[in-house]
């Protein structure tokens, strides 16, 4: 999952995806850009802060977590995706499945391929665990 991350953020600092983004200013200019951006409710600043957060300019899970979730709950499907990622990871929040599948299940019905992906290998994860409960508990 940290690879679909890794790949997201090279496409951010490799184009001009989004205005709060420049590649010719420093990290930290670019970080209070996106920040004024975002607080203001722009997704793709939202979107783009989870990223830098996430490994891109600066480590802080929680934030990069923050702020995907403010972009997912607008409906961006990158975001969702990478928030399921977290979830999954147990990255910057408690790893949980269901909230992974969750996301994921949003991103794929709003068209991300790799949400798509990503459901089903928590789905068979699920389905193990669940069947490991049931064989211990005699369901």
């Amino acid at each position: 999952m940290k690879n679909i991350i890794a790949a997201t953020l090279f496409f951010l600092l490799s184009s001009n995806a989004f205005a709060c983004y420049d590649e010719s200013l420093s990290d930290k200019t670019n970080l209070d850009n996106c920040l004024v951006e975002a607080e203001q409710g722009d997704v793709f600043a939202q979107f783009n802060l989870g990223v830098m957060y996430s490994g891109g300019v600066i480590q802080d899970y929680k934030e990069a977590v923050k702020w995907y979730t403010k972009a997912a709950e607008q409906g961006y499907a990158s975001a969702q995706t990478n928030l399921g990622n977290m979830y999954y990871d147990g990255t910057g929040v408690a790893q949980d499945y269901k909230s992974a599948h969750m996301w994921w299940n949003i991103a794929a019905a709003n068209g991300n391929s790799n949400a798509v992906k990503n459901r089903g290998i928590v789905a068979k994860k699920n389905d193990a665990i669940s069947n490991r409960k049931s064989t211990r508990y005699g369901s």
